[in-house]
């Protein structure tokens, strides 16, 4: 059976990933798909990369687009590093990146290239990095960084009144969009939460793999999910995104 399987941010944690990989039992049926933020963390960007391009050869994977991808392929492009992207992960991924080759480089690019802003499947699920504001959708939202920037989504979601039914004039159109909406972007440990959240029919996988959390992933079908190690013992002798 064809499950649909969504991971939540990466960071340059590739042997988490690895260790995730071998826990969720998958099949070749089985579909990933990624919430973005691959790189910006721990020392493997790079590496984690090529990682993923190698699976896509021969699982069906869909790459969401997260904020940190923007800054990293931005950098790859024009070889400009953004001050903020620097002080937030980006000085991680530009020494994992240290001697790579111009074949690497290009292949690299047209993986960034290729990634969704956002993905609709087949039962009206969104898999999106980080929200949208616009109450008709992401494909009208007039600020496109929003599906990598926006937490409003994810803040309305989780803070609205549980009595006001769906039928409500009051209850956001946003949230009536879909049938369920999966995203990344805000750790669950900004909530002092280690595993999934849920506010509505907003699923948040983000469980903080970048910091001293876990990395996620969840069977939208049934809600069973796995997680690694925390990522951090992966790589003692470094921060990722901890201060």
């Amino acid at each position: 059976m064809k499950r649909t399987l969504v991971f939540g941010d990466i960071h340059g944690g590739l042997k988490a990933l690895i260790q995730l990989l071998e826990r969720i039992n998958y099949s070749e049926k089985d579909r990933f798909i990624f919430l973005g933020d691959y790189v910006d963390g721990w020392s493997e960007s790079k590496q984690l990369i090529d990682f993923l391009i190698d699976l896509s050869q021969k699982q069906e994977c869909v790459f969401i687009k997260g904020n940190h991808d923007a800054w990293c392929q931005e950098w790859l492009e024009n070889d400009v590093v953004n001050d903020i992207w620097f002080l937030h992960g980006g000085k991680s991924t530009i020494e994992s990146y240290k001697g790579i080759d111009s074949s690497d480089k290009e292949k690299h690019l047209e993986f960034f290239n290729g990634m969704k802003d956002y993905f609709v499947d087949e039962n009206n699920n969104l898999f999106i990095h980080a929200g949208f504001s616009s109450m008709h959708g992401p494909e009208k939202e007039h600020y496109k960084t929003n599906y990598s920037w926006d937490r409003t989504l994810w803040e309305m979601a989780l803070t609205m009144d549980k009595r006001i039914q769906k039928d409500s004039l009051s209850y956001p159109k946003r949230l009536l969009l879909f049938n369920e909406i999966y995203i990344g972007h805000t750790p669950t440990l900004h909530y002092d939460v280690e595993i999934p959240m849920q506010g509505c029919n907003v699923w948040n996988i983000d469980t903080g793999a970048g910091f001293y959390g876990k990395l996620t992933c969840l069977d939208v079908e049934t809600k069973v999910f796995w997680q690694s190690d925390a990522v951090q013992t992966f790589y003692p002798n470094e921060k990722g995104r901890n201060k």
